[in-house]
């Protein structure tokens, strides 16, 4: 099983980025983290992140067809990219959305999400643990099927 595991801007400045919302984790320590958990569970992952829309929407159609699943945590693109959402929608993978931080509960925009309408489950909230238990889900749903 292979899973895809897509960061949108200002991911690569975790530990950086306002620490007392997103945490002293770095983006390589949550690369490491994933990579360590999909190796524990016998996942293939690849990770990709980008602070450019039209990079993440090429790395969504590039999974057509060589990808079982995709962890996503758009960023800002969250709450703005309908072309984010398309390829989702365009590439019909099991994805699920991912957000460090609990997002319901920040500013009024942050709660409206586009990428959400493409994804079976979202998990907000849990610090990067969520990206763990997004792939868990992908694991479980790609079994079932």
């Amino acid at each position: 099983m292979k899973i895809l595991v897509i960061n949108g801007p200002n991911l690569n400045m975790l530990g950086i980025r306002e620490p007392d919302i997103y945490g002293r984790t770095t983006y390589a320590d949550l690369c490491g983290l994933i990579e360590n958990h999909a190796a524990e569970t016998g996942v293939q992952v690849e990770l990709y992140q980008s602070n450019h829309e039209g990079d993440l929407v090429d790395k969504i159609q590039q999974a057509y067809e060589k990808t079982d699943g995709i962890v996503i945590n758009p960023g800002a693109y969250t709450h703005t990219s309908v072309a984010i959402l398309d390829a989702l929608k365009a590439v019909a993978i099991p994805a699920v959305e991912v957000h460090i931080s609990e997002v319901d509960k920040r500013e009024e925009f942050r709660q409206i999400s586009y990428v959400r309408l493409a994804c079976f489950a979202t998990i907000s909230g849990r610090g990067v643990n969520g990206y763990l238990e997004a792939m868990d889900l992908l694991r479980e749903r790609i079994h079932e099927s």
